[in-house]
């Protein structure tokens, strides 16, 4: 028999995914430059994702749905970003890449577009219960809009755009492009915590530490020798 599906089903639909995504943006951003990154609470639907200057940076995604990620940084972003995350990371302000063209600064705004992206596609994993996989994400300096368009085949495609703030008030843009999807909640599951890598090992290392090596059974080891005519 076919199930009519009502209204107080739990339903997670395009704007959740965004919400989701932008989630991910403002946390590693934050844990990443250690500045606190918001963005807006409105949401434009728009009908084509762009690349504009100074920096686009995209990635496109695949598996339980498809789409296309795009974040757009002017000059002054980019590099309020990039100072903020090195000198996070200990590099002296003297060492640091001066203008936005900078090989450097594009690799770091390119590895900073990686994290976000994983943290995404590791929340779809847990509270989706479904999978996608995404390519290495791309970043270009550009002096003029360039429109892209997902390479795959959308039914009904939609875009958002949500705009991002800095701690020092700069501005960035996320631009999402995504087939029209809903997931539509079957059964209550728990949803698993992300791990912690360092706190996994460091767990790991402990128990190690803390428990001796679990002398040989005598008996069992009688009976193995019996057994094998010895």
């Amino acid at each position: 028999m076919t199930k009519v599906w009502r209204e107080s089903e739990v339903v997670y639909g395009t704007e959740d995914i965004l919400t989701s995504l932008c989630n991910s943006v403002s946390r590693v951003l934050t844990v990443a430059t250690q500045c606190e990154i918001h963005y807006s609470g409105m949401v434009q639907r728009i009908t084509k994702t762009c690349l504009k200057p100074d920096i686009g940076c995209f990635v496109l995604f695949d598996g339980g749905f498809s789409g296309l990620v795009v974040l757009n940084f002017s000059a002054q972003t980019a590099m309020e970003l990039y100072e903020n995350y090195m000198v996070n990371m200990g590099m002296p302000k003297s060492e640091l890449a001066m203008a936005h063209t900078s090989d450097e600064v594009s690799n770091i705004m390119g590895e900073l577009m990686n994290q976000i992206v994983g943290d995404f596609t590791g929340k779809v994993r847990r509270e989706l219960q479904t999978n996608i996989t995404q390519n290495q994400p791309k970043m270009l300096v550009l002096n003029k809009q360039v429109v892209l368009s997902v390479d795959t085949q959308l039914d009904k495609p939609e875009s958002r755009r949500v705009t991002f703030y800095t701690g020092r008030n700069n501005i960035f843009y996320l631009e999402l492009a995504i087939d029209r999807t809903e997931f539509i909640k079957l059964h209550d599951f728990e949803v698993n915590e992300a791990l912690n890598p360092d706190e996994v090992l460091a767990q790991a290392a402990a128990g190690r530490d803390s428990v001796p090596p679990a002398a040989q059974d005598t008996s069992e080891q009688d009976e193995l020798l019996k057994s094998l005519g010895m």
